[in-house]
């Protein structure tokens, strides 16, 4: 495979090698590949959710918010749960 780079991009590979943060091109298009495959993995990961997600809409199970208040309550909920669960995280052995 024949990869052509920018002058841009050139650049930037040549500053890496120069400061040793990669060997060579090679390394580079291997982590900018390692790199694409973890956005792809998380694109798919996001899309599931999101069709997890129409699906329960369709069973009814969401949530009805027609007030500021119950936005704002439903937004301290989710605050809430957020902050005790990176607690949760965080205190893993």
């Amino acid at each position: 495979m024949d990869v052509q780079f920018s002058p841009g991009q050139k650049a930037s590979v040549r500053e890496a090698i120069a400061s040793g943060r990669i060997r060579d091109e090679e390394e580079a298009v291997r982590q900018a590949l390692a790199l694409w495959e973890e956005r792809e993995r998380q694109r798919v990961e996001i899309l599931g959710a999101v069709e997890r997600a129409h699906a329960s809409l369709a069973r009814g199970e969401g949530r009805r918010i027609t007030s500021e208040a119950e936005l704002q309550q439903f937004a301290d909920d989710v605050k809430r749960r957020g902050m005790a669960r990176l607690e949760a995280e965080q205190n893993r052995p």
